[in-house]
């Protein structure tokens, strides 16, 4: 049982987080944090906390667990303000999705990883933010990937965990670098595709009459692009480097598919579309239609 709660930044994220542990009588009480004093009142309006302050450092000073849930560039300035005020007892996780960026945030602030950090990324989301549209199930069959460093703390790690695991999800582990690579690959990229996708076809002269006659496949593809540009302005530069080379890697791919199609290389087309139909069934809708889904 998480006695005090303190949710640093309210929104999607930390808001269905807070839901999902209330749902199960998992907290106590929540205290909630961040810059939008009307976001902060709807949360508490809502039900999703029971206080707030605009202050990280007031908002974990009694806290036994603390979850960060702002921008990857922003985490930086809630360590600093909340360095010196933890109780204890607390522990600290956060939800970014490029873990090498909050270790180096750490060691820049605390001089090194302190050991109740225990970095983690939940797989879960929608292209919704703010509060309002957080919910309790948002976890519920999502993974949530924890990756610790040698000094973190086991005990620590131990209680993250079983919160995530009340939450409804299923907690995986990995190396901080590791995590970057695949996320790189499985999530980042994708969104990178929706928004220059989007981008693209905005600044074309004939953009009204395209954007008219998207059909639904379009539609499906860039939902994503709805997502806060904030965030993915951050997470493009935390992760920069694996990201730009999942880029240049998928720009080569697109450069080969269209020699291809203009060659009108029919059996070539055809090979590439049955391997990638084959491909997705295998290891997306397998994933799909099995206990844990693997998230927006």
């Amino acid at each position: 049982m998480i006695e005090r709660l303190a949710v640093i930044g309210v929104g999607l994220i930390g808001g269905s987080l807070a839901r999902a542990l209330r749902a199960v009588d998992a907290v106590g009480e929540v205290i909630g944090c961040g810059r939008s004093i009307k976001n902060l009142e709807l949360a508490r309006e809502l039900g999703v906390i029971d206080d707030y302050c605009a202050d990280p450092g007031d908002a974990v000073a009694d806290a036994d667990m603390v979850f960060i849930a702002v921008p990857l560039g922003a985490i930086a300035g809630v360590f600093a303000g909340i360095q010196g005020r933890l109780p204890a007892r607390a522990v600290v996780t956060d939800g970014g999705s490029v873990k090498g960026s909050v270790i180096a945030d750490a060691q820049r602030v605390f001089g090194a990883a302190p050991s109740w950090l225990v970095p983690g990324h939940p797989i879960a989301g929608t292209e919704h933010s703010g509060v309002g549209a957080s919910f309790p199930e948002l976890y519920q069959n999502r993974r949530v990937i924890l990756t610790p460093v040698a000094e973190t703390d086991p005990n620590a790690v131990a209680r993250v965990r079983a919160m995530w695991e009340q939450a409804g999800s299923e907690v995986t582990e990995m190396s901080v670098a590791h995590h970057d690579e695949v996320l790189a690959a499985t999530s980042h990229l994708p969104h990178m595709l929706a928004f220059g996708l989007v981008d693209a076809l905005a600044r074309m002269q004939s953009n009204d009459e395209i954007f008219r006659y998207a059909a639904g496949g379009f539609r499906d593809f860039t939902r994503i692009a709805s997502s806060s540009p904030e965030m993915w302005r951050d997470i493009c530069i935390a992760n920069a480097d694996a990201l730009s080379g999942m880029l240049a890697r998928f720009g080569d791919e697109m450069n080969d598919l269209s020699k291809t199609i203009r060659s009108a290389d029919a059996d070539a087309l055809l090979a590439i579309f049955e391997r990638a139909r084959a491909a997705r069934e295998r290891y997306v809708d397998g994933l799909e239609s099995s206990a844990v889904g693997p998230g927006p």
